[in-house]
């Protein structure tokens, strides 16, 4: 009795013959008789082509098989993004594939690995369903990226977002601040000329704009740090401290043109720079504040003899005045006897006569009375 084999049209059919392929069967109805050692494999052209335990080379020899199928072969160090009528399915790793092209369009676009940025004809839509093949580098707007492959530095990364595939090539990004940074010095100890040894609290302000540059300079911060501290040094040690006290404003200029000079060197350009403190010992301190005090009580005293002189001019002035005209004298006799009467709360008059002629008595001229 014969078995009867029947392939629907979105199926085909792979005959063996006591274990070995024997041909391609389109789809129809078959008849195989017991004894021939047949059976037939029924495989749905929807899925891709694959029969368990067989090696795919097996069957590429057939030339009707193989008009039915889109073969690629990955190598190793490559991937392929399968595409099935324009819509992304998945990644393919290194081996060889067959899939079904009767009733969908099969795209392969191929990935060579030693490249590892992703090329711009592959959609960023898709990139989430990349996540295990793929890592993701972030530039912030305020910064700059350097591009590495095994540590070899490639190019600068503007920013942005940055795709890569994960491969055999190690990628780094190192990224740079770009915004206005500071640089800070606190409790520096330096010693002036005439050998006063005191801390400078001195701070600068800088942005970087060539970040290859600055990548290149190894512990960048701490070798700004040095210039800074060596410019410093090279300042006040030529000063005395007296000198150095007056002209605090001139460190900040000065500071600032040395570092403008070696700024090229590492890559950042100098915005400004400033004078915070100046840190005294405590004796010299002392020192300072008993000659300030002696100052401030020399500019007193010359003040108060100042005023004391100008007083007594005017008193003298005043004098002169009364002396030469006898109205104006009577008009301060009277000017202090009103000053007088504010003070007294009562007034007791002993003898005849009014108020008024008793005050005339007391303000009648000495000649009169004589």
């Amino acid at each position: 009795m014969f078995h009867k084999v029947t392939i629907q049209t979105d199926q085909r059919g792979i005959q063996f013959t006591k274990g070995s392929y024997k041909r391609y069967l389109q789809p129809g109805t078959y008849r195989f008789s017991p004894l021939s050692g047949s059976k037939v494999e029924i495989l749905d052209v929807t899925k891709p082509f694959a029969i368990a335990g067989k090696d795919l080379l097996l069957f590429l020899k057939d030339d009707q098989l193989l008009q039915d199928l889109d073969v690629i072969d990955v190598p190793d160090g490559e991937l392929a993004l399968r595409y099935e009528d324009g819509k992304f399915l998945g990644v393919l790793t290194s081996g060889k594939y067959a899939f079904w092209n009767l009733y969908k369009q099969n795209r392969f676009v191929r990935v060579d690995l030693r490249k590892p940025e992703l090329s711009p004809d592959i959609d960023p839509a898709i990139v989430p369903k990349l996540s295990g093949y793929v890592q993701i580098m972030d530039v912030a707007e305020h910064e700059a990226g350097v591009l590495y492959y095994n540590h070899v530095l490639q190019r600068e990364l503007e920013p942005g977002r940055y795709v890569f595939w994960k491969s055999p090539v190690s990628v780094t990004v190192k990224t740079l601040d770009m915004r206005k940074q500071q640089l800070d010095m606190t409790g520096q100890e330096i010693m002036t000329e005439d050998k006063v040894p005191l801390r400078l609290n001195f701070v600068c302000q800088y942005k970087i704009v060539d970040p290859l540059k600055t990548l290149r300079i190894r512990s960048f911060e701490e070798q700004m740090y040095i210039l800074l501290q060596l410019i410093l040094r090279e300042y006040v040690g030529t000063l005395k401290l007296d000198d150095l006290l007056r002209m605090k404003q001139e460190i900040a200029v000065f500071v600032l043109s040395s570092l403008h000079g070696k700024q090229a060197d590492y890559g950042v350009e100098f915005l400004s720079s400033g004078l915070k403190d100046i840190i005294l010992p405590g004796d010299i301190k002392d020192i300072l504040n008993t000659v300030l005090l002696a100052e401030k009580r020399a500019q007193a005293n010359l003040i108060t003899r100042r005023e004391e002189t100008a007083s007594t001019r005017s008193l003298l002035n005043t004098a002169k005045l009364m002396d030469e005209n006898q109205t104006l004298f009577r008009l301060k006799e009277l000017e202090f006897l009103e000053k007088i009467c504010e003070k007294i709360g009562t007034i007791s008059l002993t003898g005849g006569g009014s108020l008024l002629e008793h005050l005339n008595a007391l303000l009648k001229p000495q000649a009169e009375k004589a």
